[in-house]
């Protein structure tokens, strides 16, 4: 288990906390690791009805810990870890709830999409800049996001790296509520609570009419195998590159 990942259970509710708020919460293999493992051990437990995402500090997540990324477009990386939290969110049948207090980012949005009930901050914001490090969409969000928000807006957040308000994130229907900071996790938890009073049965029955769950994984296996193949190319070294040189990258000269 990771430091960095806090996992708690209050009654039938089991919440697993970013918990790195100096790195704004970004996600590194360890933290994955500890998460899938929360999260599919939520399944299994008979006691569990309800997982809980919150974190620490001003931050939900600011995504990948993007070292990750560099060691791997390197050739010198462990496997990534982050391919397998998709997968288990994907095949969680379990209601997830999320409480998103600020920043959210690649994977801190994509997740949302694969939770049922969603608390955003009013201050909150949500980005998608995949392809501003030379990468593509995961966690199926290349189905699911357009699917909910149009094609338009949904290519400006994976392209432009266009961020989401939590106020246009409600508008959007990819937020139940939209409350100020301090009460996002309070509405979260309340949320939660209610969620496991009611029949589980129907509930996952309801979560498995809502969502074709062999199409999403099938789509989080094609982006997972076009994302691999982008972090070896000259674009992901040089967005890298310009990422630990704090430079802004020129991708111009590079082929496609």
């Amino acid at each position: 288990m990771s430091e960095h990942i806090k996992v708690k259970q209050d009654g039938a509710v089991l919440e697993i906390t970013f918990a790195r708020p100096d790195k704004k919460n970004a996600l590194s293999n360890a933290m994955y690791r500890a998460a899938t493992q929360a999260l599919n051990g939520a399944q299994k437990n008979g006691a569990i009805r309800v997982v809980l995402f919150s974190s620490e500090g001003d931050a939900f997540t600011a995504g990948n810990d993007l070292s990750d990324f560099a060691s791997a477009a390197a050739g010198k990386r462990d496997e990534l870890a982050a391919h397998g939290f998709l997968e288990a969110l994907a095949r969680a049948d379990k209601p997830i709830v999320a409480a998103v207090s600020g920043l959210a980012v690649g994977v801190g949005t994509t997740m949302l999409l694969h939770c049922d009930l969603v608390y955003v901050a009013e201050t909150a914001k949500l980005t998608t800049p995949f392809v501003n490090l030379a990468l593509v969409p995961e966690a199926a969000s290349s189905m699911l996001l357009p699917a909910r928000i149009g094609h338009v807006r949904a290519f400006a957040m994976f392209s432009l790296g266009a961020g989401i308000s939590g106020p246009e994130a409600l508008a959007l229907g990819l937020a139940n509520k939209v409350l100020p900071k301090d009460e996002v996790l309070r509405a979260a938890r309340e949320a939660a609570r209610t969620l496991a009073t009611r029949p589980l049965g129907a509930i996952v029955a309801t979560k498995k009419l809502m969502r074709d769950r062999e199409r999403i994984l099938a789509r989080i296996d094609e982006e997972g195998a076009i994302f691999t193949e982008r972090l070896q190319t000259d674009e992901a070294r040089e967005a890298f590159r310009a990422f630990a040189e704090r430079r802004q990258p020129d991708f111009t000269k590079l082929a496609s």
